[in-house]
C-alpha cells in the first residue's frame, strides 16, 4: 500500500456497489461483442446448437447497423424469450460441470450482451406453438408479443454499440468489418458441413450474395472434402492429404496440403477442437513443427484439422469468446499433431502440388494479341500405330546425291529410341533427355516431368540420413569441461522435465544444485556450439509452446547441408540408367515431391496442356 491509500480517511473511503444488471451488461459485451463479426459468430453458434440445418446471414454497413440471423430450428417459447435475454440462464448447460459441454455456447451471456449495447428484436417459433418477439433497447427488455414465422428463429441486431459510443471509435471500416463476417462464416461453414449457411450484404442500393454453400450428403471425409472444395477453394482440396490419426483418446481428422501448395502467411490454417473454431498458439506451433522440415522459415503450411476428445479433457471456458481452450495432456495433442501430419505426408510419396505445373503452363502461355482471342487449331490425336508410322515418315534421312549444301559426313540423324513402355507406366516416366546439365526430361503416358536433379537427389540423400538417425540415434560428443548454465528455480526446473528427449538429440543436461544446469553432452553433428545460447533458444521454446523441436531443427539443418554437399551437383551430365534410377529413387522415397526447402523437385506437365499452349485441342 503507498502513503496515498494509507492517508485516505474514513469519510474519503471509496465506497464498494453493487452495479445494476445494465452496466453488468455492457461490461460483459466487451469480453463477448468485439465487433459485428463476433455477434455473428455468437448467433450463427445459437442457431447450431438449436439443430438449425439452414442459416442465413444478412448484414448492412459491415454490421455496424443491422445484423439479421434466421434459422430453421427448434425454436424458443414466449415464455422463453424473456429468459434468453437474462444474463447466464442456458438451456445447454445445468452449471453442475463446466467441463463436460457439447455446445458451442453456455455462458448464457451473448443474447443479453447484445441487447445491453444495440437494438435486438427476436422472433421465434417452436414446432407446436404460435409464433412470439420480444424486443430490448440498451438493455431495456420489451413484452413479449406474437408475431408471424412458420418454424426456428430470427435475431435482428440493430445499431450495434449505440449504447457505449466510444466502441464505435474503435471499429473499422466497413469493408474490414465485412471481411472479418465473412471470415467467421467460413469457419463455421467449416466446423458443420452438413449445414447450409448463406451470407448477403444489403448496404447501398441492391443486396449481395457474398459467400453461399448448400448442406453436403454423404460419408464425413466427403463431406468435409467438398465444403472445403466450396470455401478455400479447390487447389486446396485437390493438394490435400487425408489426416485420420488417433493416440489416446484424441483423434485428429482433417486435411493437410502437400508442402509445395504452401502459402506466404498463415491465411489458411483451420483449427477446430471438439467441432469448435479456435486460434490457439500452441495448436499452431505444432502444426508449424509438422512442417519444419519442408518449409522454409517464410512459408507457411495449410491445413484444416479437427481434434476430437473428451469434453472433459479440454476447458473451453478460459476466455469468454471460448477461442482458446487449454487440454488437460498438451503434450499428448502436440505429439499426435506433429506426427499424424508427418505420417499423412510420407505416405504422399513424391507426390507434388498441381499448382506447380498451373504455375509452370502460365508462366509458358503465349499472351494474345490486343482485342482478339487466342486462334484454336482443331487436332485429332492420332492412334499409336499411326503416330509411329507417321514418325518414321517425318525421319530425316538423305539422298546419296545431296543438293548444294554443306552436310557434315554425319547428318544422317538416327531417331531416338522410343522409351520403354514398362517405364512410361511409372508416375514419373522413363527419362528421354537432360538438357542445361541439371534438367531431366521424363516421358508418362501422358505427358513430361521435368525434374531438378540436384534438388531431387539433396532431399533423397537427406531422407536416407534422416532414416540412419533414427535407427541409430543422435551420437553425442562428450564436454571435456560441462558448462554450467545458471537459471532460474522455474527455468531449470521446466527444462530437466524434458531431459530425457534432449538426451536423445544428443544434447545430455543435468541438475547441478540449486537452479544450475550442468550441460555435459552436446550433438556432435553441430560441433563446437555455445551450450548456453541453445538451452535458453530451448527454453524460450518450451515457454512459449510446451515443447521444443529447436535442437532436432538443428541438426536436420546441419544434415541438409551435408545432403546438399554429397547430391548430384548441377552441370553433371548423365547417363540415361542414372536418370531412370533417380527417378525410380523419388518414387520410393517419402518427400521427394519437394527439396529440403519446400520447393517442387519436379513439374509434370499434362499433353492435353502442353496442347493447349500450342493452340491444339
Amino acid at each position: 500500500m503507498n502513503q496515498h491509500n494509507r492517508n485516505i480517511g474514513a469519510a474519503e473511503r471509496p465506497v464498494i456497489r453493487q452495479l445494476d444488471d445494465a452496466a453488468a451488461n455492457r461490461i460483459a459485451a466487451g469480453e463477448v461483442v468485439e465487433r459485428p463479426a463476433s455477434a455473428v459468430k455468437e448467433l450463427v453458434e445459437n442457431a447450431l446448437d438449436a439443430g438449425a440445418s439452414r442459416i442465413d446471414v444478412t448484414y448492412c454497413d459491415g454490421g455496424k447497423t443491422l445484423i439479421r440471423v434466421c434459422d430453421d430450428g427448434c425454436g424458443m417459447t414466449g415464455d422463453d424469450l424473456p429468459l434468453a435475454l437474462s444474463r447466464h440462464a442456458t438451456s445447454k448447460i445445468d452449471g453442475s460441470d463446466l467441463l463436460n459441454i457439447h455446445t458451442f455456447g453456455f455462458r448464457g451471456e451473448a443474447l443479453p450482451s447484445l441487447g445491453a449495447v444495440g437494438r435486438l428484436t427476436i422472433t421465434s417459433r417452436p414446432d407446436g406453438f404460435d409464433a412470439a418477439q420480444i424486443t430490448v433497447t440498451g438493455g431495456a427488455i420489451g413484452q413479449v408479443k406474437p408475431a408471424a414465422l412458420n418454424q426456428g428463429t430470427v435475431v435482428e441486431l440493430r445499431d450495434l454499440f449505440y449504447a457505449t459510443p466510444a466502441r464505435l471509435k474503435f471499429m473499422r471500416t466497413d469493408r474490414a468489418e465485412a471481411q472479418a463476417i465473412s471470415d467467421v462464416m467460413k469457419r463455421l461453414a467449416m466446423a458443420e458441413p452438413y449445414v447450409s449457411f448463406t451470407l448477403t450484404d444489403i448496404s447501398g442500393d441492391k443486396s449481395r450474395e457474398i459467400f453461399r454453400v448448400d448442406g453436403e450428403q454423404g460419408e464425413l471425409f466427403d463431406a468435409l472434402a467438398a465444403r472445403l472444395s466450396r470455401v478455400i477453394g479447390r487447389s486446396f482440396s485437390d493438394n490435400s492429404v487425408r489426416i485420420d490419426a488417433e493416440r489416446e483418446g484424441v483423434q485428429l481428422t482433417g486435411y493437410a496440403a502437400l508442402p509445395t501448395y504452401s502459402r506466404g502467411a498463415a491465411v489458411e490454417q483451420f483449427l477446430f477442437v471438439n467441432g469448435r473454431p479456435v486460434r490457439d498458439k500452441q495448436l499452431t506451433g505444432a502444426l508449424r513443427a509438422a512442417y519444419m522440415d519442408f518449409l522454409s522459415r517464410e512459408r507457411h503450411p495449410a491445413a484444416c484439422l479437427f481434434l476430437t476428445c473428451d469434453p472433459e479433457w479440454v476447458d473451453v471456458n478460459v476466455h469468454p469468446a471460448k477461442a482458446e481452450v487449454r487440454f488437460r495432456e498438451a503434450g499428448t495433442v502436440r505429439g499426435l499433431i506433429v506426427t499424424g501430419l508427418r505420417h499423412a505426408l510420407a505416405q504422399a510419396g513424391h507426390r507434388a502440388s498441381s499448382t506447380v505445373a498451373d504455375a509452370t503452363l502460365g508462366a509458358m502461355r503465349p499472351e494474345p494479341a490486343a482485342g482478339q482471342p487466342p486462334r484454336i487449331y482443331q487436332m485429332d490425336r492420332p492412334s499409336l500405330g499411326a503416330a509411329r508410322a507417321s514418325y518414321d515418315w517425318q525421319a530425316p534421312a538423305f539422298a546419296e546425291s545431296a543438293p548444294a549444301f554443306d552436310y557434315a559426313p554425319s547428318a544422317r540423324a538416327e531417331a531416338p529410341a522410343p522409351p520403354e513402355p514398362a517405364l512410361t507406366e511409372k508416375p514419373l516416366g522413363a527419362a528421354r533427355a537432360q538438357v542445361h546439365e541439371n534438367y531431366i526430361i521424363a516421358q508418362t503416358e501422358t505427358g513430361i516431368v521435368i525434374v531438378d536433379q540436384h534438388a531431387a537427389h539433396e532431399r533423397l540423400v537427406y531422407e536416407k540420413l534422416k532414416h540412419q538417425m533414427a535407427e541409430n540415434g543422435v551420437p553425442a560428443q562428450a564436454l571435456l569441461i560441462p558448462e554450467i548454465v545458471e537459471l532460474s528455480t522455474g527455468d531449470a526446473a521446466l527444462l530437466l522435465e524434458h531431459a530425457d528427449t534432449l538426451t536423445r538429440l544428443g544434447l545430455g543436461i543435468e541438475p547441478f544444485g540449486g537452479a544450475a544446469i550442468a550441460v555435459r553432452e552436446t550433438p556432435a553433428v553441430l560441433g563446437e556450439i555455445n551450450a548456453e545460447a541453445l538451452l535458453r533458444d530451448v527454453l524460450d521454446e518450451l515457454s512459449d509452446l510446451g515443447d521444443s523441436q529447436l535442437v532436432q531443427a538443428r541438426i536436420e539443418a546441419v544434415l541438409s547441408r551435408m545432403a546438399c554437399h554429397g547430391s548430384i551437383r548441377s552441370g553433371r551430365q548423365m547417363r540415361a540408367d542414372e536418370m531412370n534410377a533417380l527417378l525410380r529413387q523419388m518414387e520410393a522415397t517419402p518427400h521427394s515431391g519437394q527439396c529440403n526447402h519446400g520447393r517442387p523437385t519436379y513439374v509434370e506437365l499434362k499433353l492435353s496442356d502442353i496442347e493447349r499452349l500450342f493452340g491444339r485441342t
